[in-house]
């Protein structure tokens, strides 16, 4: 069976052919990041106007890197939430018109179910079940996986998830967005120790995550003390140690309350290198295993959701006709594929 896979639920246009049998056979993606540099930020107009411009060319290059025909297609899977709105609406739309004119079935796909499974990808996927953290820019949050559609949430960021925190503390540096990455390309300079960043959240019992109040004790150390390269690199570092710490800290805790051994990582900021070593560090002590996604489908990806609408579609599930996005979409409300 293959499968088609529309992603547009921020500022990245993916798209993928997943076969059950080949595994992945094509998969394209533009990122809108020159687009919305200027602005800061994403602005959810352009956005949706350039998944407009960019999904049907890259449909056609997906289809012909795979070297196949629209009729040898058997589905086509797309976003439906959480996201922007307006962004989810061109994936749902084009991909639900598209099933419809090639007479083939379509699946709504939930994107952090897409994030959850992109292990799923790799040579080696995780065996259930296991602890995900799916930490990104829009979502940082902890879940029992006991199978696909089978997800407990144990814990969640009540504010900024860690991605917007890294975004929001570069922009405060003056670094271009997106500002993680160059965020942590900074910290790599900086001397472990200078400064010391709290650990939010980890003093009181729980999983639940807040960076918002780490954003704002980085910006009164800029304030006070970031005017001169290595200072800010400082900082970088002792910003980036907290949120790490803080992840592995409650990971830890997942792990011991659910009786796991195995962590799987994805979202965005899953790339992060000081992340995945310290989590690897600490699984070895710990006895488990941790799990990845290749750094390339960390980030919004047609091949994950391509995955994820497989998985739903052989257990038959299928979209009518009518298109219904949800910005807002709690993962643990979904059932396992084919449940009534």
């Amino acid at each position: 069976m293959r499968l088609l896979g529309i992603e547009t639920s921020c500022d990245e246009t993916g798209i993928a052919i997943y076969d059950d049998e080949r595994g992945l056979l094509s998969h394209a993606l533009y990122s809108q990041v020159k687009l919305h540099a200027d602005y800061g930020g994403v602005v959810p107009e352009l956005a949706s106007r350039d998944h407009v411009r960019k999904i049907v060319p890259l449909v056609r290059e997906a289809v012909a890197n795979a070297g196949l025909r629209p009729e040898e297609l058997d589905g086509i899977a797309y976003t439906a939430g959480p996201g922007l709105v307006g962004a989810l609406l061109v994936g749902a739309c084009v991909g639900r018109s598209l099933a419809f004119a090639w007479n083939i079935p379509a699946v709504a796909v939930h994107h952090m179910e897409g994030h959850l499974l992109a292990p799923m990808l790799e040579d080696t996927p995780p065996p259930f079940p296991f602890v995900a953290l799916l930490v990104s820019g829009g979502h940082t949050m902890l879940v029992r996986v006991d199978g696909i559609g089978q997800y407990q949430a144990l814990g969640e960021s009540i504010d900024d998830a860690a991605g917007e925190a890294f975004d929001k503390t570069a922009k405060l540096m003056g670094l271009d967005y997106p500002g993680g990455p160059l965020l942590a390309k900074l910290a790599e300079k900086g001397f472990a120790g200078r400064f010391t960043f709290p650990r939010p959240m980890c003093d009181r019992p729980g999983l639940d995550f807040s960076f918002s109040g780490l954003k704002t004790f980085a910006a009164n150390t800029i304030a006070a003390e970031g005017d001169d390269d290595q200072t800010r690199a400082d900082i970088a570092r002792a910003f980036e140690d907290a949120v790490v710490d803080t992840l592995a800290i409650k990971c830890r805790r997942a792990l011991k309350q659910t009786g796991l051994n195995r962590l799987v990582i994805a979202g965005g900021v899953s790339a992060n290198r000081h992340l995945r070593a310290q989590l690897a560090a600490m699984m070895a002590n710990l006895g488990g295993e941790v799990y990845y996604p290749r750094n390339e489908f960390c980030t919004d990806n047609g091949a994950m959701i391509a995955y994820a609408g497989l998985q739903r579609l052989k257990a038959g599930e299928t979209q009518p006709l009518t298109v219904k996005c949800q910005p807002r979409w709690p993962l643990d409300s979904l059932k396992a594929p084919g449940a009534a």
